[in-house]
């Protein structure tokens, strides 16, 4: 859908490469800026940070901190669709390349600016990781141990969030492009990203003071809840609906238990439950969950996530070199001079258009 839509990402490590990489993924032709030094994620955790999330997008090696290369993108500036950066606030106007400089370049320019508080306020300027986002935002505060303190997550949501936003957001400028004619300037901020997020639990927490959302999502009854299996692994039960929990219980033969969906985790029924869980293994209950149609599904890890057939059959996993990087270097040096040749190529053609 987005053929012919020219993207410069000035964006290193992961919340802007993933949001490029998704317009990459819907057909734009994605240019990396990197500094003579490379991306850092080329030497985070052996590069695999950078690969995973760099994938269909040309790569030019550019020193910012030099006139002259700034002067040569300017005239590569008139073929772009879309300017992303992820600098502190300020940074881009100090080179030279803000968004009120390259809209007289290019006057539709779609450019967005991903940081984590956002070009204004009183964090802007601050240094932050996504563990800080999932802090001040509230949402760290939804998962918790039995002690009721905060569990350290292993998935990086919010950057991963704020790259789908970013992408979300430059989608619907280029919308408004095509309507209007004109370009847009985005402030994206990761942490705006979750505490917009909140919706329904900020409902509940100023109307009845419940810390933790909607009811019953939270683990509390015998239907919406996490069961351990025979061979210690975990089924996810969503039953919520009358006819998920009836085809649940009928699959278990107790149809005794249709009237005790919402049951709390210190009834008798839950006791039954975790009793009955623990007969099979989560292989079995996998089966039964596809049989009855009663919203239970197992809880995966990644290396079982990429082996299963869901993935497979949705076409989401490809182990193909074509859905490699085009620029696979991951030292400075190797690629320096094939960038160089690329930048002005890209120039040129710029030049004649």
């Amino acid at each position: 859908m987005l053929e012919g839509i020219r993207v410069l990402d000035f964006t290193q490590n992961l919340p802007g490469p993933y949001a490029t990489l998704r317009l990459a993924d819907m057909g734009a032709e994605v240019i990396k800026v990197e500094p003579p030094t490379g991306d850092p994620a080329r030497h985070l955790a052996g590069g695999l940070v950078y690969e995973t999330n760099n994938r269909n997008k040309k790569s030019i090696m550019v020193d910012l901190k030099k006139d002259e290369n700034v002067q040569a993108l300017y005239k590569l500036i008139k073929s772009i669709d879309v300017i992303i950066e992820s600098f502190r606030p300020g940074v881009m106007k100090r080179i030279g390349l803000d968004y009120e400089t390259l809209k007289e370049i290019k006057e539709d320019i779609v450019y967005c600016s991903l940081s984590g508080f956002g070009q204004s306020g009183e964090y802007a300027h601050l240094g932050s990781h996504d563990l800080n986002y999932q802090a001040l935002s509230g949402l760290l505060s939804q998962y918790v141990d039995d002690q009721n303190d905060p569990v350290h997550p292993t998935f990086t949501t919010a950057d991963y969030t704020g790259g789908l936003v970013a992408s979300e957001r430059i989608s619907s400028a280029l919308f408004h492009r095509e309507r209007t004619g004109k370009g847009s300037y985005l402030d994206v901020a990761l942490n705006d990203t979750f505490q917009a997020m909140l919706t329904s639990h900020a409902g509940y927490q100023m109307e009845s003071n419940k810390k933790d959302g909607p009811p019953f999502l939270e683990g509390s009854v015998v239907c919406y809840h996490l069961y351990r299996t025979k061979d210690d692994r975990f089924m996810s039960l969503a039953a919520l609906e009358p006819q998920f929990w009836m085809n649940f219980c009928k699959g278990v033969n107790k149809e005794n238990w249709e009237a005790l969906a919402f049951e709390t985790i210190d009834s008798t029924v839950y006791r039954e439950m975790k009793a009955l869980f623990h007969q099979g293994t989560m292989k079995d209950w996998e089966v039964f969950g596809q049989k009855h149609d009663c919203c239970l599904f197992p809880v995966l890890t990644i290396e079982e996530v990429l082996g299963h057939s869901y993935g497979e059959t949705r076409g989401l996993f490809s182990k193909g070199e074509e859905k490699l990087i085009v620029s696979t270097y991951r030292d400075a040096p190797p690629y320096q001079a094939i960038v160089h040749e690329l930048l002005q190529q890209l120039i040129k053609e710029s030049d004649e258009t």
